[in-house]
């Protein structure tokens, strides 16, 4: 597909500042989403041309294109847009991180006197080696109106969560 120089340029540069360029599948758009001006089919054909030289790698998802310079696309893009050497995508420049100070964004604790939570220091007033649950805890797995989840319906009078075509249960001495 014929591309005019000033479309090719503003996708080269779009492409070598970011390192990378997302492109919808939609051939029949009248502009891309980033670049004003120039037709998505337009970006789409000039990445396929890239891409088939190993300037770019393409990756298909959700019908979006993503296209990743690789560094022989730096190099050839670099010489097609006559930039200097020490200019390079974003996606390759490191960032100068600042020095974090320690408990910066965690505030003052102020006085807690042992405990977690609210718990008065006493894990809920179990010891921390002690994993049963309280006396008083009674789980119900009966949510179901009664029924057991998948399982058909239960049959008149029958034991809760039995479906219509499995064996009682023993019965109890």
């Amino acid at each position: 597909m014929l591309v005019s120089k000033a479309n090719r340029r503003e996708i080269y540069t779009r492409l070598f500042n970011d390192g990378v360029l997302v492109a919808e599948k939609n051939f029949f758009a009248k502009s891309h989403g980033e670049l004003k001006g120039v037709r998505n089919i337009e970006v789409i054909k000039a990445c396929q041309s890239l891409r088939s030289r190993g300037y770019i790698k393409e990756q298909f998802s959700w019908q979006h294109y993503y296209y990743f310079l690789t560094d022989e696309g730096i190099e050839y893009l670099r010489g097609w847009l006559h930039l200097p050497p020490d200019v390079v995508p974003k996606t390759l420049q490191v960032k100068a991180i600042e020095p974090a100070r320690l408990g910066a964004f965690r505030g003052e604790r102020g006085e807690r006197d042992g405990r977690r939570f609210g718990d008065g220091g006493k894990f809920g007033g179990r010891g921390p080696g002690d994993r049963s649950a309280p006396g008083g805890f009674r789980p119900e797995f009966g949510g179901m109106s009664g029924r057991g989840f998948g399982r058909g319906p239960r049959p008149e009078g029958g034991p809760r969560g039995f479906g219509a075509g499995a064996p009682p249960p023993p019965p109890q001495p």
